[in-house]
C-alpha cells in the first residue's frame, strides 16, 4: 500500500524553505503520498471548539502555509510521489476558480494530484471568507458538479446550479488524469459516507479503532454497491497526527498516542485488514526538520518492512 507523509506546514514548521528540501528528502526515502491541510485563521474567541482535547488550536497548528501554493512547490521539489490534500475546504473558494488551481497543480506534477475535500469544523473561518455555514452539504455536491463541469473540458462546458450558474464555454486547458483528478472525501456522518460511496473514489479521514473503521468501510461499500459502483475500487485513507512516547500508551490511545511501534503496529493491521493508506502527520512528534525527516525515515522502514 503507498505510504504517505503530511508536509511541513504548521507551527514551527510554516517555513516554506523547508517544502522543497523535505518533499524531495521523503521522495527519496521511498514515500509515495505527499499532503497538505487546510486552515486559514486561529480566532481569539472561536464559536467552534477545535475538535479534540480541550477543544482549543494546539500551539502546534496555530501558524500554517496555503496548502495548493506547498503543493506547487512540491511538484517541483518530486518527480513520483503523488501529490495530495488532507483535506482540502473547496467551499472557501468558487469551483470553478478551484478547477483552474487544481488543474494547474496536475499539470504541473505531471499528473500526480489527489483532491482531498472536507467541509471543516469551524463556524468562524467561514465567516472569515463570506460562506454560509449553513447548507453545507449542498454546496459540498454541486461544488463537486462543476469541479466535473469544468474538468471535462471541451467547447460547451456549462453549469446551471442553486448556487453557480457557468455559461457555455470553452474550457481547453485540462487536468493531465481523465477524465479528472482522483477526489476523496471526508466526513464521518451516514449522509457523508453516502456521499463517499456514491461519488467519490475514496475515504479520507483519520485513524480510528479498526472495529470503527469495520462499519465505516461497511457503510462506504453499502453506499458503493447502491450507486452501481465497485466497493473495493474505493481507496480508504487513514491519518494519524501522533504524539510519540517513550513508554506505551494505553491501547485506546494508538494511534495518536504511543511509540513508534504502537503506531507503526496500528498502520500495519489496518493495511492488512482493509488495504488502508497510512498518513503520517509528524507536526506533534518532530521539533526541527532533521528530527522531522529522521522520523519520517524510522517510520517509513518500518512499514516497508
Amino acid at each position: 500500500m503507498p505510504i504517505g507523509l503530511a508536509l511541513p506546514q504548521y507551527g514551527a514548521f510554516a517555513d516554506p524553505a523547508l517544502t522543497a528540501r523535505v518533499a524531495a528528502e521523503a521522495e527519496a526515502i521511498g514515500y509515495d503520498h505527499l499532503w497538505t491541510g487546510d486552515r486559514i485563521l486561529v480566532p481569539n474567541d472561536p464559536r467552534s471548539r477545535y475538535p479534540g482535547g480541550d477543544g482549543r488550536t494546539p500551539a502546534e497548528y496555530r501558524a500554517f502555509l496555503d496548502p495548493l501554493t506547498l503543493l506547487t512547490v512540491a511538484a517541483g521539489a518530486t518527480t513520483r510521489a503523488r501529490l495530495g490534500t488532507s483535506t482540502l475546504n473547496a467551499l472557501w473558494q468558487p469551483p470553478a476558480l478551484l478547477a483552474r488551481t487544481l488543474t494547474t497543480i496536475d499539470q504541473l506534477s505531471g499528473g500526480r494530484l489527489d483532491v482531498g475535500i472536507g467541509l471543516g469544523w469551524s463556524r468562524d473561518e467561514y465567516q472569515a471568507v463570506g460562506v454560509p455555514w449553513e447548507g453545507k452539504a449542498a454546496r459540498l455536491e454541486e461544488t463537486l458538479d462543476v469541479l466535473e463541469a469544468v474538468w471535462a473540458g471541451g467547447e460547451d462546458v456549462r453549469h446551471a446550479g442553486a448556487l453557480w450558474t457557468v455559461p457555455p464555454s470553452t474550457v481547453l486547458s485540462l487536468p493531465v488524469q481523465r477524465p479528472r483528478p482522483p477526489v476523496l472525501l471526508g466526513g464521518f456522518g451516514p449522509a457523508a459516507l453516502e456521499r463517499v460511496g456514491r461519488r467519490s473514489d475514496g475515504w479520507i479521514g483519520v485513524g480510528l479503532p479498526v472495529p470503527a473503521l469495520r462499519g465505516i468501510r461497511e457503510l462506504l461499500h453499502n453506499a458503493a454497491r447502491a450507486a452501481g459502483r465497485d466497493p473495493l475500487a474505493l481507496r480508504l485513507i487513514l491519518r494519524a497526527n501522533p504524539v510519540i512516547t517513550a513508554a506505551p500508551a494505553p491501547a485506546e490511545q494508538v494511534p495518536q498516542r504511543g511509540t513508534i511501534g504502537q503506531i507503526t503496529d496500528y498502520f500495519a493491521a489496518a493495511i492488512r485488514e482493509f488495504g488502508a493508506e497510512p498518513l503520517l502527520d509528524l507536526h506533534h512528534a518532530a521539533h526541527s526538520a532533521d528530527e522531522f525527516l529522521a522520523l519520517a525515515r524510522e517510520f517509513h522502514d518500518a512499514l516497508a518492512a
